[in-house]
């Protein structure tokens, strides 16, 4: 059994590359670009709508090579979540006409199936994790719609790739946090809402303040549950045990299938001066001290701490990791360096 460490969405050469990557820099080629909706609805529609087609060829190509170069990694690191800006505007009502058109639909279908092609050739585990707006629970109707509209355009790239017709063929996932004020029965109405591959392939998250892990076990016989144990610090206090009742269950809610959890650690500049990374971080003295859990929750550039390290890496019996960190890649790479 192959124990995965993975990263999100953008490939690094260099640290200094956090803060972005220049034009001319060889990491480029492997991260995709974008435009505004701003930008579009201030062009022709001859200029916004070859824009939007040299960026579709451009992120799909983009995507193809960085999922070539995971490809080519060790065993143990070939899994990536890939960027949900792949097809700029694919949901707004202005520009989703542009995406039903039929040679672009049939661009999108014969160079996304490479895409999973190359993935199951060379074993590579993908995800997709729509953005913070997208709230299945939301309590605003509205909000629900566009929600499952955004949803159902990762399931589109997922389908073209050949993903979605089995319950999370090849541990493919697409994930989204259990937010939204009606919380797991807001996720369990907008389920029948969504298509066959859509229920095939999605996770509910749990979040680091309002709905948490025991919230998202309400939902575990309807769908997969993807722990992150950072969140669950943040809003708990609690390094939970790899053993616990509650991770068997987020286990079983995968049917089989191997699941795979997030890992993230708080930034420096959120925990006490000079903090001693060698020592778990309390959540009850961080608050009594000040500290914010609004800040606590935001993602640290790489792993500083090895004994959290060690704690998160117990986790990999059961479940894959996916690294949550600004440096991305060359944060799973040296996380990865750390499995005793």
């Amino acid at each position: 059994m192959v124990k995965r460490i993975g990263f999100a969405c953008k490939w690094i050469d260099t640290p200094e590359q956090v803060d972005g990557i220049k034009p001319k820099d060889p990491a480029k080629k492997y991260n995709t670009g974008g435009t505004t909706i701003t930008w579009l609805n201030k062009q022709t529609r001859e200029v916004a709508e070859q824009k939007l087609w040299d960026l579709m060829q451009q992120n799909i190509e983009s995507t193809r090579l960085l999922v070539e170069r995971v490809g080519n990694l060790e065993t143990h690191l070939r899994m990536v979540r890939l960027s949900s800006d792949i097809l700029p505007a694919y949901t707004q009502e202005d520009w989703s006409y542009f995406w039903q058109k039929p040679d672009v639909r049939e661009y999108c279908e014969r160079h996304f199936s490479r895409i999973g092609e190359i993935a199951r050739q060379q074993d590579v585990k993908l995800s997709f994790h729509p953005g913070q707006f997208t709230v299945l629970a939301s309590d605003n109707p509205d909000v629900v719609n566009r929600s499952i509209d955004e949803f159902e355009y990762h399931v589109d790239m997922a389908r073209w790739m050949g993903y979605g017709s089995r319950f999370h063929s090849n541990g493919f996932k697409i994930n989204v946090h259990i937010s939204g004020r009606n919380g797991p029965e807001g996720i369990r109405t907008a389920l029948p809402r969504l298509s066959q591959e859509a229920r095939n392939l999605i996770t509910i998250e749990n979040e680091e303040i309002s709905h948490g892990l025991d919230n998202c076990l309400e939902l575990a016989d309807d769908v997969a549950l993807v722990l992150d144990i950072h969140h669950h610090w943040v809003r708990e206090g609690e390094y939970i045990d790899p053993n616990d009742d509650r991770v068997k269950r987020v286990v079983d809610s995968w049917r089989g299938v191997r699941p795979t959890m997030h890992y993230s650690y708080s930034r420096d500049e959120w925990l006490p001066s000079g903090f001693d990374h060698t020592e778990r971080p309390t959540m009850d003295i961080l608050l009594e001290s000040g500290h914010k859990k609004q800040k606590l929750r935001a993602h640290s550039d790489f792993y500083p701490n090895k004994t959290v390290n060690a704690w998160a890496l117990s986790f990999l019996d059961n479940f894959d990791i996916m690294a949550e960190a600004k440096a991305k890649n060359l944060a799973s790479f040296a996380l990865a360096e750390q499995i005793t």
